[in-house]
């Protein structure tokens, strides 16, 4: 019994080493885009807890497969009609892979549901543009003032209300950098998606759903600016038309 409490506690101290090994290994590789949306600091830490998670199951598998490889091999000076040690059964092993994975399921549900009701929250103060798809471009309309573009201009720190419909096909908004997404689908009411840009910059809104031939140019410019370039921009482009 000593002997496999041993075995068993090598193999847990191997699978923590190897546990944050492969989370570096994948933080590494597998590198975001920059957060630049509110929500995407949450949807991050959602995307985090799975790494980790990943690596754990990894590792978990892994050692414990290799470590019964080579700790029980077959030798050489042993009797090959020899058969181990016969167990039935282990009830609080049972116990534990039962509640174990029951605690993780309980824990990413909880933490997925208050991320998505966080990030889909009607904010009093949120900025409403018009969103239409089609086959293959994008129209932003500014009701306020009746603006149409095919650049989306957003004033930072400034939460959006995006209305989207689509004129043909089933299209899906998303500026990775963003991390939140939404399909547009034909002949159904607005589709709603809720974000705050937070960083300045220029991005690429992409249709993330296969539309046809040109999917993969169904691009447009989103450029997220001070809130008072925002106003001199809108009042130009108002008195220009």
């Amino acid at each position: 019994m000593q002997n496999n409490q041993r075995h068993f506690v090598i193999a847990g101290v191997l699978v923590v080493v190897s546990t944050f090994l492969v989370y570096w290994l994948l933080d590494a590789v597998l590198k975001l885009p920059i957060q630049g949306s509110g929500q995407a600091f949450e949807i991050d830490q959602l995307f985090d807890y799975h790494i980790w998670l990943i690596a754990f199951l990894f590792s978990l598998i892994t050692v414990f497969m290799l470590y019964a490889l080579v700790v029980f091999r077959h030798r050489a000076d042993e009797d090959e009609d020899k058969e181990g040690e016969y167990f039935h059964g282990n009830v609080r092993l049972e116990i534990a892979w039962t509640l174990i994975p029951l605690i993780f399921v309980v824990f990413f549900s909880f933490e997925s549901t208050r991320v998505l009701i966080n990030i889909t929250r009607e904010d009093p103060n949120e900025y409403v543009i018009n969103v239409e798809g089609y086959q293959w471009g994008w129209n932003f309309t500014y009701p306020e003032t009746g603006l149409v573009t095919q650049e989306l201009v957003l004033p930072a720190n400034q939460p959006i209300r995006l209305d989207m419909t689509s004129r043909d096909v089933l299209h899906n908004f998303w500026v990775p950098e963003f991390r939140v997404k939404q399909d547009l689908l034909p002949g159904f009411t607005p589709q709603v998606l809720r974000f705050t840009p937070v960083e300045t910059g220029e991005y690429t809104v992409v249709c993330a759903e296969l539309c046809g031939l040109n999917h993969t140019g169904m691009n447009a410019i989103v450029r997220v600016v001070p809130q008072d370039e925002f106003a001199a921009w809108m009042n130009q482009q108002v008195a220009s038309r």
